[in-house]
């Protein structure tokens, strides 16, 4: 039978306390943020994708979108709106970026803008001044004309519908790979034993 070596057994431990601090610094200092799957649909329009926001809501309950991919009717899209500028076309009204979980709206009046490679731009939006308050989406194409209502654009009602993604939390990841660094332990060391 080998004797047992406790200077193994250290180097082991040693590293698995090393990986899982490692781990823990990285998930404690990644940016934190939530990904939302999205859609809406019309008379002659389908949108969907993800978007990207913060983590934490604002006063009002909305989640800052700060990033955004997919497609509107087969195009696709290549850039999000900055909060407080207006999609090309619809000038004066801004974008503010800010979705909702619900229930209730989960756009603003001002909703989210984005442009796609086509170089049209989109503006979703809940609409509170129709006498039955709904989403509407604006849709503009070039040439794009100021302030009034280009001959391409459109103000159609959709359908919208968001939804934040489940994901595994920082910790829990960290706890999972702190097991499984352990489990190695442990094996190495009856394996140790065993000889």
């Amino acid at each position: 039978m080998r004797s047992f070596s406790f200077a193994f057994l250290l180097c082991n431990l040693r590293f698995g306390l090393a990986s899982l601090t490692v781990i823990m610094l990285i998930a404690a200092t990644a940016t934190a943020s939530t990904l939302w799957q999205w859609e809406y649909s019309g008379s002659g329009i389908t949108a969907s994708g993800t978007f990207t926001t913060v983590e934490s809501p604002d006063k009002n309950g909305g989640y800052l979108i700060t990033s955004i991919t997919g497609t509107r009717n087969g195009i696709i899209i290549t850039g999000l709106q900055a909060p407080g500028t207006s999609i090309p076309g619809n000038e004066p009204y801004t974008v503010d970026d800010l979705v909702f979980l619900g229930p209730g709206p989960q756009l603003t009046s001002g909703g989210f803008g984005f442009s796609t490679s086509d170089g049209t731009y989109a503006n979703p939006f809940y609409a509170r001044f129709l006498p039955t308050p709904g989403y509407l989406e604006f849709f503009s194409t070039p040439p794009f004309t100021g302030g009034t209502f280009g001959p391409g654009n459109s103000e159609l009602p959709v359908q919208f519908s968001a939804t934040p993604v489940p994901t595994p939390e920082p910790a829990t990841f960290g706890l999972v790979l702190g097991a499984l660094a352990w489990a190695r332990v442990r094996r190495q060391l009856r394996s140790a034993l065993a000889s």
